[in-house]
């Protein structure tokens, strides 16, 4: 298919993609992987939420630049009055990007502010009906599919290289390291532990507490370690699970809600044999690993989120399950359990990238 783009013109690009996941940003990779194999000396900018720094840092093979998203009315992320937004606007128009690129959604809110940015092009989704920068560069929202093919099909709509839909997740060697050395502090075996990550970022997509009980209690009396995680915020949750489980006979959990970066808690998913968690972005950050996992769906599109190797990783839909969610999420992770690891998962260290290039 031949590009909509003039390819050998662009050198700068604007990427705008401000949402606050780590599932958003993971899930933004093989679209940036075609973006980046088209223009491979392109500058590439990415324009993100604050506190979504890491991301840039991370994936500077795919990334040149990141810059904080102002805010904008109609997107509740970010806010912080109109002259910030008024003069970053200001900024970026005088950067002359050759393309500004809207991967952030339908468009509905974000359009009106892509177009504020300048650029030769603009390219994105929009929703029919609704406002349309430019409409041969503007592809209408998918309403199906995963969030992986909706952002893939704009770049195939636009004539970009097809590429894998697989996720990633870089580690260098310190933090692969580090993580090792928190492995070997809490005796944490590769391949013999499960974690368990009962929260959410959104309530209403956390799995009931008592659920999660049910499920750490069946595993850990038959004899599987359970390692509980989740952010700072999610501490009274593990805290929950640990006291719950603390019973005679029984391995006690580690308890790591709250005391792990994000670079601790990938090299733990790395290398443990199980994740059991909700749908939130621990569930892709799995994914990228190659941790096999049970997803408990509880308030999401399953269909749009769900992790997309169907094979590693399991779905269990609350909705539909209700009462038996325990018992089905039990048959997944012992079918799961019960399958040869792949070696070279649990063995090797993951791709590194150097120190120096991480610290760009």
């Amino acid at each position: 298919m031949a590009s909509r783009l003039p390819i050998p013109a662009i050198a700068r690009i604007l990427v705008v993609r401000s949402l606050p996941g780590l599932g958003d940003l993971l899930c933004s990779v093989p679209a940036l992987r075609s973006l980046r194999q088209a223009y491979p000396l392109a500058h590439i900018t990415w324009l993100g939420l604050p506190g979504t720094e890491w991301f840039g840092q991370r994936f500077v093979h795919l990334i040149d630049e990141w810059l904080p998203f102002p805010g904008f009315p109609g997107i509740p992320e970010g806010w912080q009055g109109p002259q910030i937004t008024v003069d970053f606007c200001q900024y970026l128009q005088a950067q002359a990007y050759d393309l500004t690129l809207q991967m952030h959604g339908s468009g509905f809110y974000i359009n009106p502010f892509l177009t504020l940015l300048g650029g030769q092009h603009q390219a994105g989704f929009y929703l029919p009906g609704q406002y349309c920068p430019d409409s041969q560069y503007f592809l209408p929202y998918p309403q199906q599919g995963s969030e992986v093919d909706r952002l893939l099909d704009l770049m195939l709509f636009l004539g970009l290289p097809e590429t894998s839909r697989a996720l990633e997740f870089p580690l260098v060697e310190k933090e692969y390291q580090a993580g090792l050395r928190l492995l070997e502090a809490h005796s944490l075996v590769p391949g013999q532990y499960i974690c368990l990550h009962p929260g959410a970022s959104i309530e209403s997509r956390r799995w009931s507490i008592e659920g999660f009980i049910e499920v750490a209690r069946q595993l850990a009396s038959q004899g599987h370690r359970i390692v509980l995680t989740g952010t700072a915020a999610e501490r009274s949750l593990t805290d929950q699970i640990s006291v719950r489980l603390n019973q005679p006979g029984t391995p006690l959990p580690v308890n790591l809600g709250g005391r792990t970066c994000l670079g601790a808690l990938s090299v733990l998913l790395r290398h443990a044999a199980l994740l059991i968690c909700n749908d939130t972005g621990i569930s892709h950050l799995g994914a990228a690993l190659k941790t096999p996992s049970v997803v408990v769906f509880s308030d999401s599109d399953m269909q749009r989120w769900a992790p997309q190797n169907q094979t590693r990783h399991r779905r269990v839909d609350s909705r539909q399950a209700g009462s038996a969610t325990p018992a089905r999420v039990l048959v997944q992770a012992h079918d799961l359990l019960g399958s040869p690891h792949s070696p070279e998962r649990l063995i090797k260290s993951p791709k590194l990238l150097s120190e120096a290039s991480y610290g760009r």
